[in-house]
């Protein structure tokens, strides 16, 4: 085979149901007579298993979901260290340099490594540890 006796893969046109006798799928469009397949949005739904009570009715249910639930973007210590000393620590500091792509609810400081310049950070909340090491480095803690 040559470059030059290569043609496109010959393509399926969509059936065109409905459109009279001689096309093979015209009156009744494949749907047969009467029932629910015949119906327009007949059919049975996703999950139905034959009338067997479907998998997500067989599954147990645990737990419980807060639909009030408070989710904070979450950022280390060890990863205030790329501003310099004596910065002033925002929220949308963080988000304009590329730390947190979402605020969420807001923002919250982990103590996940070490500080080693003093910082006034600025969020909405804060662990026990990263407060410790916030002021351990001669840093601020404001909870906004």
């Amino acid at each position: 085979m040559q470059l030059h006796e290569l043609r496109p893969s010959p393509r399926q046109q969509r059936k065109r149901v409905g459109r009279g006798i001689g096309s093979g799928l015209g009156k009744t469009a494949g749907r047969g007579h009467k029932g629910q397949g015949a119906r327009s949005g007949g059919g049975k739904g996703p999950g139905f298993e034959g009338g067997q009570t479907p998998l997500q009715r067989r599954l147990p249910k645990r737990g419980f979901k807060n639909p009030f639930r408070k989710e904070y973007a979450e950022v280390n210590v060890q990863d205030l260290n790329r501003f310099p000393a004596k910065t002033v620590v925002t929220p949308e500091l963080l988000v304009e340099s590329g730390l947190v792509k979402n605020m969420k609810d807001g923002i919250k400081i982990l103590g996940m490594g070490e500080l080693d310049r003093d910082l006034t950070v600025q969020a909405h909340k804060f662990t026990g540890g990263a407060r410790d090491k916030i002021e351990a480095a001669g840093g601020k803690v404001e909870v906004i």
